[in-house]
């Protein structure tokens, strides 16, 4: 039944549609309805109907993030008519010679390596991250009629891209689109919550199959931190949105046209209704960066235009006898066609630490070739590109998850309740949601606070003031203020306390050991230390960091320090009710961090003398950069 696509090819004046295939599909959903533009994700109008809404990037300022202001509508479909055509039908029925368009780049090769060089030295460099994505676009206009237009492009789409997640096309009043998109950003089947973070880009060659070069891109460190990366920073959004926090599958491939990727699969359950399911996830770190918040900042600084759609989503709403469905695919690789024929395709790069900038100004254009071929701005090869023989390789993936923690890729059953409450302070990264989940799969009662709403007398067993980004020295950031004004508090009442990464670097100040950057930031490397005795592989994300000698105590509070025996780097600190972590313990790359933790737990609630500090602690609120090793 081809009805519906039938009357949109016909009309001179189409109204509201959209056109979607979902991969592994046999058809193609034509949807047709009226158009609502509501302020929030929780007005999204889920009253029977289907409903497709267009999320635009500026929505994550429903979070609390930064974002340039453009005024993009969220946009409802409203789906009132609906019918589903076999792909190949619906081909053959779509207009055959889509519009070509010139398009130039706002943003050219050399200015595009300058930011990246820029972001490595001063955000990256600076503690402010682990990786960031920025942006640049390829532009152009057009005087065809938009909905013929963007039906054109999911033609050329259909037929010559391979892989995408979703491949689709739609049209409402003065926005338009056509994209081919590779990755599922979140879904909610049945109450099943899954994230698909995709991440490290193998460019196809034009010769013959390479099979060294794609074993050198899986054997990349760059290419693996980088997966890893995004792969924590969707742990944090799964263990903010299910109960169960989240197991992940892979890594797998993921084959396009132009390109191959690396991936993994994360699930986990919830009863979330399924807009406040997008909320808590917006918007996904492969095309942002981590941590969220601070990305978001990022990306203000250096991007200088607003996003648009750009990094949003497609949120597909489906009614079941239970309430709705959500799929949600990122919107990336995709051409936007505004009421005054403006033609827009955004493309971005993930940039880490070991970022090249003249490879990732490749990797942009990679990224945006099977778009700019849809719309005639390069020419379509003569020959496709050659795809590597990519089952070969199943191995050298599957050795990958060795380096990984297995409490985050098996079914995670809860221990004894300990009959203890825990207040995890969020020092400004949702890897707190991951250690609250560790620790209530350790029988602590835990729960999450942000650190301009912590008291300084709360009355848990325990705190953990968490991580975050930004140099610790900094007595200018409110936010290391406080931190360093709670973390005196709690120092002063004797109880129970645990500090990871940038709190650690605060207690260690407080404690009288110096704090400075590295000569290298350590954002997603996995190094084995010993910790009080004990190896243990751990995950670190920082820039920064306290000194001071092995085994020795503090100057004040009489901590025992952890540190390399070589370099005097502090991998922890601990003393009565007292402990810290450099690393990430509830980070996917800490495979010991789990146990580790369960020791601190054991140490810090076995306590039960409370003992202030006071006596040696002194000036807490010092001025930070005590001089000399420990």
């Amino acid at each position: 039944m081809t009805r519906l696509l039938h009357s949109l090819l016909a009309a001179t004046d189409a109204p509201p549609f959209a056109v979607l295939h979902r991969e592994h599909d046999p058809t193609v959903d034509v949807l047709v309805g009226e158009v609502v533009d509501v302020e929030r994700l929780a007005d999204i109008p889920l009253d029977g109907a289907e409903v497709l809404a267009i999320v635009p990037f500026r929505q994550v300022r429903e979070r609390g993030f930064a974002a340039h202001d453009d005024g993009a509508p969220l946009r409802c479909l409203v789906v009132r008519e609906r019918e589903s055509v076999p792909v190949a039908e619906a081909i053959e029925l779509l207009p055959r010679h889509p519009v070509a368009v010139d398009l130039d780049v706002d943003v050219s090769d050399d200015d595009y390596a300058a930011i990246v060089r820029r972001v490595i030295d001063e955000e990256i460099g600076r503690g402010e991250g682990a990786n960031f994505v920025i942006r640049r676009e390829f532009t152009g206009s057009t005087d065809a009629p938009p909905a013929a237009t963007v039906l054109g492009w999911l033609r050329a789409l259909l037929e010559h891209e391979v892989g995408a997640y979703w491949t689709f096309a739609v049209h409402t009043p003065g926005l338009a689109a056509a994209g081919a998109t590779p990755e599922r950003h979140v879904s909610s089947i049945g109450g099943v919550v899954s994230m698909n973070p995709i991440s490290g880009t193998f460019r196809h060659g034009p010769g013959g199959h390479d099979d060294d070069a794609f074993r050198a891109f899986l054997d990349d460190v760059k290419e693996r931190e980088e997966l890893v990366m995004v792969v924590d920073e969707e742990l944090k959004m799964m263990s903010a949105v299910c109960p169960d926090g989240g197991v992940i599958r892979g890594p797998f491939l993921k084959r396009m046209s132009q390109l191959t990727h690396t991936e993994y699969v994360l699930e986990g359950h919830s009863t979330l209704d399924p807009r406040e399911v997008l909320r808590r996830t917006m918007f996904a770190p492969t095309v942002t960066g981590s941590p969220m918040g601070n990305a978001c900042s990022v990306i203000a600084r250096h991007e200088t235009t607003p996003r648009g759609y750009y990094a949003g989503v497609l949120a597909r709403f489906t009614p079941t006898a239970a309430g709705y469905d959500l799929d949600a695919p990122i919107l990336i690789r995709t051409a936007y066609l505004d009421g005054d024929g403006g033609v827009r395709v955004p493309v971005g790069a993930t940039l880490v630490r070991h970022s090249d900038p003249a490879s990732e100004v490749a990797e942009t254009r990679a990224k945006a070739a099977g778009v700019l071929t849809a719309l005639g701005a390069i020419p379509r090869a003569g020959s496709r590109a050659t795809v590597p023989d990519v089952g070969r390789f199943d191995g050298v993936l599957d050795a990958r998850n060795e380096h990984l923690a297995a409490f985050w890729r098996i079914p995670q059953a809860a221990r004894a309740s300990r009959s203890a409450r825990a207040l995890v302070i969020d020092a400004g990264d949702d890897f707190t949601t991951m250690l609250a989940h560790q620790l209530r799969s350790l029988g602590v009662d835990a729960h999450v606070v942000p650190w301009h709403e912590a008291s300084a007398e709360a009355s848990e067993d325990l705190i953990v003031f968490g991580p975050g980004p930004g140099d610790p020295r900094n007595d200018e950031d409110p936010r290391i203020r406080r931190l360093r004004e709670l973390i005196a508090a709690r120092l002063e009442s004797g109880r129970p306390m645990l500090a990871v990464c940038l709190s650690h670097q605060v207690l260690a100040d407080l404690a009288g050991l110096p704090l400075a950057p590295l000569a290298t930031p350590r954002q997603g490397v996995q190094l084995t230390i010993d910790l009080f005795g004990t190896d243990a592989a751990i995950g670190f994300y920082n820039t920064f960091t306290a000194l001071g000698r092995n085994a020795a105590t503090t100057p004040r509070l009489g901590l025992e320090v952890a540190s390399d025996a070589a370099t005097g780097v502090v991998h922890a600190l601990r003393g009565l009710s007292v402990a810290s972590v450099q690393g990430h313990l509830e980070s996917v790359t800490s495979p010991d961090g789990f146990a580790a933790l369960e020791r601190l737990l054991d140490g810090l609630l076995g306590n039960v003398r409370i003992i202030p500090h006071s006596a040696a602690f002194g000036k807490a609120l010092r001025p930070s950069g005590s001089s000399g090793l420990a």
